[in-house]
């Protein structure tokens, strides 16, 4: 009898094969990769040839799931920090400020009140189903984030900058929520929790996210007069920054995937040679995109129907008011008084604001919260009502949003990228 393991790794390797030589095809069709996976992980799991257990006798593997998309998260918020080369100045930042700080609580709120009201939670778990999935994905979004060194794109660097940050910034929700499940006295906690979970955890894991990068890359610049790196090697001193980021500032108690983001930055700003940061986003896009069949491949192997359509009615509710209602609604606040940079207009084109509002892609960073939320107290029935919620979330996202990506960002290209595109260079300049 030939080992599962075998006939797994032989699947895994026809998927790859497949989507690799047919990735001319498929690039041009209204749908994602992400969708192949998730139906070959359906594929593979108990309703087809049972190849991929993470649940087994109503055991479910969160650690393993948690871990898993941890590292696939590092990995892809550093690399959002590599591909933006904007300057660091607040007219170029304004809106991802504005979807940081303004639509990110929006949408937390939005869905803790969702849960509190319609969903029969009580405000500890309600909030933690809005952090869990207030992130977009920065996995998942490769189709509407900045594609080179030269996209200064408005709309692809916001969502960009976003998913590399809301990644990160919802951390200190998900805490809130945890604390107010085990204990509803918030006086017991809420000082403790803003002091530290709030305040320490972000400064320090932005002066870590420096620190940490700048001495990488100086370490690395004095190397290299005296004797260059192996070529092949050098793409792992990317792995190693992000590695030694993360864990350092997880040891000091910041958030880790803030600090990779910065670190992201860091190393982008700091290379004379921009080749060599581009060097090392291509080698993490490769290693992401691979990361990425394996977690969507889980995503879909652990989806079972009796529980999703127990709280199908629940789900669809989250679904439609975070998709049609929350993000689009929350992303038109954000942006009331929003100047375009690069553009003579007073106010950013409404048509951009809409695909702001609908590219609200949720995936990876919500089931690494999801895991860490299992580890850490969330348990029973209001456990299982929020992962299910989420599982179906996320199905939903990679499909409607797979499919309506290639479309929408050719409409905006042609439409109105093009348009901005056209803009004489003094406009543009004024914001450096």
């Amino acid at each position: 009898m030939v080992d599962i393991y075998i006939i797994d790794l032989l699947v895994i390797g026809l998927l790859l094969l497949g989507v690799t030589l047919g990735s001319g095809w498929i690039s041009r069709l209204p749908l994602s990769f992400a969708l192949i996976y998730l139906v070959v992980g359906i594929f593979l799991g108990p309703y087809g040839l049972g190849l991929i257990q993470l649940r087994r006798d109503e055991v479910f593997n969160a650690e393993f799931l948690e871990r898993l998309t941890e590292f696939v998260v590092i990995i892809s918020v550093f690399s959002c920090g590599l591909k933006i080369v904007m300057p660091l100045n607040l007219a170029v930042w304004d809106i991802t400020v504005r979807l940081i700080g303004f639509l990110m609580p929006i949408s937390i709120f939005g869905l803790a009140a969702v849960g509190k009201l319609f969903l029969g939670m009580d405000w500890g778990a309600a909030i933690l189903l809005g952090a869990i999935l207030a992130p977009t994905d920065p996995v998942l979004a490769s189709e509407v984030q900045l594609t080179d060194k030269n996209d200064k794109d408005e709309l692809r660097f916001g969502l960009t900058s976003e998913g590399g940050l809301n990644d990160a910034l919802a951390f200190p929700f998900v805490y809130f929520g945890l604390y107010a499940l085990k204990d509803n006295n918030w006086d017991n906690w809420f000082k403790q929790w803003v002091m530290v979970d709030l305040i320490w955890a972000i400064a320090s894991a932005i002066v870590m996210g420096i620190i940490v990068a700048k001495a990488v890359v100086w370490i690395d610049k004095r190397i290299q007069k005296r004797r260059s790196v192996d070529e092949l090697m050098e793409d792992f001193i990317a792995i190693g920054a992000i590695l030694l980021t993360y864990s350092l500032t997880e040891i000091v108690n910041g958030y880790g995937f803030l600090a990779v983001f910065v670190a992201g930055l860091v190393v982008q700003q700091s290379y004379r040679n921009p080749e060599i940061p581009l060097g090392q986003l291509e080698f993490l896009e490769q290693m992401e995109k691979l990361l990425e069949v394996g977690t969507i491949l889980l995503l879909g192997s652990i989806l079972l129907w009796p529980p999703m359509l127990k709280y199908a009615p629940q789900s669809l509710l989250v679904i439609v008011l975070l998709f049609f209602v929350i993000r689009p609604l929350g992303v038109w606040i954000s942006t009331i008084g929003k100047r375009p940079v690069g553009s003579s207009r007073r106010s950013l084109n409404s048509g951009t604001r809409w695909l702001f509002g609908w590219f609200g892609i949720r995936g990876v960073g919500s089931l690494y919260y999801l895991g860490y939320a299992f580890g850490h107290g969330l348990k029973g029935e209001v456990g299982e009502q929020i992962a299910w919620i989420t599982y179906t979330t996320i199905v939903v996202s990679v499909i409607v949003h797979g499919i309506s990506a290639t479309p929408l960002m050719n409409w905006y290209e042609r439409n109105i990228a093009n348009q901005i595109k056209s803009t004489p260079a003094a406009t543009i300049n004024e914001f450096k």
